[in-house]
């Protein structure tokens, strides 16, 4: 796993075209694991604060006692015409108080969880091409072209 400057040192051309779909909208689609394993979608935003990428929560939100149980997370950026993020991997709770308090200041108390990343995947379309690039940590980025 690696975290957000990781990815960036591994794959910048990526990093920075999956940075841009994240900033450019407020809110997100988080997929967390109900305990009965299936699917649970919410919405999300997103806190980018080198070396990290990080989501809250609502205290005590379904999908913060998601993650709690199982940290396996996908995040679709709100796409666009200038491609669709995608990033998986695992999400840790941050417990340190220096760190919450940096991060939440005076909002009332919610859960943060800093994103451990397994992949990142941009699709875009270029001419008649549907393309996939995909980076996964300590691994070349890989370019997938379907017509």
């Amino acid at each position: 796993m690696a975290n957000w400057r990781e990815f960036e040192e591994q794959a910048p051309a990526l990093a920075a075209a999956v940075r841009e779909r994240l900033t450019a909208a407020e809110t997100h689609v988080l997929a967390t694991l109900r305990r009965d394993g299936s699917p649970r979608v919410s919405g999300t935003e997103v806190d980018l604060r080198e070396p990290e990428l990080y989501i809250g929560s609502m205290w005590g939100a379904r999908k913060a006692r998601d993650l709690q149980r199982d940290g396996r997370f996908g995040l679709h950026a709100f796409p666009s015409a200038e491609g669709d993020a995608k990033l998986s991997g695992v999400a840790i709770e941050v417990t340190e108080k220096a760190v919450l308090d940096a991060i939440q200041g005076d909002m009332q108390p919610s859960h943060l969880f800093r994103l451990d990343l397994r992949q990142a995947v941009l699709t875009t379309v270029e001419g008649d091409k549907l393309v996939a690039t995909t980076w996964w940590p300590g691994r070349e980025v890989v370019r997938f072209e379907r017509t």
